[in-house]
């Protein structure tokens, strides 16, 4: 970080003083997306301020943007955000390679329920009817990207967890039961204030709010075959939806 001796007693406030130093040595490229800041201790040390006056200067960065504050980890330089083509045919690691990332995820549950409203509307079901939910953390780069859930009817894909442990992808598993193209039928999206367990799993503060996406994939014959709902980190993804 920039050395700077900070104008004291002058129009200027100590903490407007340290985000304009920071901001230039963001924009200059000195310190690199993704890379994390000095501490709150560190920086004051540098700038010979108070913490509080470091910690409203970072402040002043993450409202512009600039950085990103993740609860436990520390304050890191911001990426450029994702674009997310959302086609007919959209598939997840295909979509991250595009943006030159690495796509990587967890299986974060897995579980056999009675479809509800939504979810047996979604899939053409009756309600009550047993469906298989797979919850998975997507991540680019390392980075949590989105949580969601998939569901799929048990009566038509048994043994689908199992076969998706194994090969990592839906696609494939979709395929296992001789659905080699499903399509995108429907794409909904929505924004509200994450819960408490969405905003720990996409590592952001627990008030900043959330895209939820609710998707219908068919077969050819268009018939729904998986139902997803989906909750992505804002500030990490841009949806694009293609016209036409």
């Amino acid at each position: 970080m920039t050395e700077m001796e900070l104008a004291r007693g002058g129009g200027t406030a100590l903490w407007r003083q340290i985000a304009e130093t920071v901001e230039r040595d963001i924009i200059a490229g000195k310190v690199a997306p993704g890379h994390k800041l000095p501490t709150e201790h560190e920086l004051a040390t540098q700038f010979d301020v108070n913490r509080h006056t470091v910690r409203r200067a970072i402040a002043a960065l993450a409202e512009k943007g600039l950085v990103r504050i993740e609860q436990g980890r520390g304050t890191f330089v911001q990426e450029s955000v994702i674009e997310y083509q959302v086609r007919r045919r959209t598939r997840f690691s295909e979509n991250i390679a595009a943006n030159k990332r690495e796509a990587s995820g967890k299986l974060l549950k897995v579980v056999e329920i009675p479809a509800e409203g939504a979810v047996a509307k979604a899939l053409e079901i009756r309600k009550g009817s047993p469906v298989v939910m797979i919850e998975r953390l997507a991540e680019a780069d390392g980075r949590p990207l989105s949580v969601s859930a998939h569901y799929f009817p048990k009566g038509r894909f048994p043994d689908i967890a199992a076969i998706y442990d194994e090969s990592g992808s839906f696609t494939q598993a979709l395929v296992h039961y001789g659905i080699a193209d499903p399509t995108r039928r429907t794409t909904r999206v929505t924004a509200r204030v994450a819960r408490s367990g969405d905003a720990q799993l996409l590592q952001q503060p627990p008030n900043k709010p959330i895209l939820m996406s609710e998707g219908i994939n068919v077969d050819s014959t268009g018939r729904p075959v998986e139902y997803t709902v989906a909750r992505w980190a804002c500030d990490r993804v841009q949806l694009v939806f293609e016209g036409g």
